[in-house]
């Protein structure tokens, strides 16, 4: 731990050996150690293997498929109201709550931590790296909520009002103008990266962490390029978008948006906060 930055409560003369370990326990992690911890996690990404990837990746994308779903069961169930949209967005935390903490491969999750290392390192072998772990999770994470808004158009599986909170949900994620959904989606990377930036800090809080962020996304009617993904397919399966409003609409402006509030707006800044940090320890291990 650099100089000036020791834990909470490790040098307090009124605490013993055993006090002092526990203050240093419940001290906030340094902005440093978060860096490394989620540094440490993209080496990790970056170097799984394209069948691990794809699974992940995969699997992930059917995980969100259940915000979906979640948000339109809540929703079907409770009266036409101003109020009904507060709660019914807790169930779009469910499928973040699954793939995050279930550990699944989530697009919008490496931003950052996929990001960090290659601000770190600065060399053209991770930007290809991040290249082939962005283009195998992104289109798995999509294939995957295709897959899901399929099955959810098996007959008889819902009820007609599920059914019909379905459609409503799914014709909203495609007909927002190209330059609203840009700055919508911005907004949502920017949220689930810092979301990301937070979890090692949260500890036994971290369920609470992805519920909470991921209801701001929801009350916001902000756009996330996985999630928005099984709504949007949703539309397209059921005949009220077509395939141009998916991917023009929808999934460009989204895509660009998360990329843009994860990467410039948390990954930049936040490693901007320690590159100091980070660059005096590199020269002390040089001189050393």
């Amino acid at each position: 731990m650099a100089e000036g930055s020791k834990a909470a409560g490790s040098d307090s003369p009124h605490l013993d050996q055993g006090e002092q370990s526990q203050a240093a326990q419940h001290s906030g992690l340094r902005p440093l150690v978060i860096h490394e911890i989620i540094r440490e996690e993209g080496e990790d990404e970056l170097e799984r293997s394209n069948g691990a990837l794809t699974l992940s990746g995969f699997a992930a994308g059917l995980s969100m498929g259940f915000s979906f779903l979640t948000e339109a069961l809540i929703r079907a169930d409770l009266p036409a109201s101003t109020w009904r949209h507060l709660i019914a967005s807790f169930g779009y935390s469910v499928g973040f709550i699954i793939a995050v903490l279930g550990r699944q491969q989530l697009f919008t999750e490496s931003t950052l931590t996929a990001v960090l290392p290659l601000l770190t390192r600065r060399d053209g072998a991770t930007a290809v790296a991040i290249g082939r772990l962005w283009a195998i999770v992104l289109v798995m994470n999509l294939v995957g909520t295709w897959v899901f808004a399929a099955l959810l158009l098996v007959h008889g599986v819902f009820s007609d009002a599920v059914v019909a909170s379905l459609g409503v949900i799914g014709r909203e994620a495609v007909h927002a103008a190209f330059g609203v959904t840009f700055v919508k989606a911005m907004f949502a990377g920017w949220l689930i990266a810092l979301m990301v930036w937070i979890l090692p800090s949260a500890r036994s809080a971290r369920l609470l962490t992805v519920l909470l962020i991921t209801y701001v996304v929801a009350i916001a009617k902000l756009s996330h390029v996985v999630a928005g993904s099984a709504e949007a397919a949703y539309a397209v399966l059921t005949g009220t978008a077509s395939l141009g409003q998916y991917f023009g609409g929808f999934l460009a402006p989204t895509l660009l948006g998360n990329i843009l509030g994860g990467v410039a707006l948390v990954a930049l800044l936040n490693h901007g906060t320690v590159a100091e940090e980070i660059h005096e320890g590199e020269n002390k291990d040089k001189g050393g």
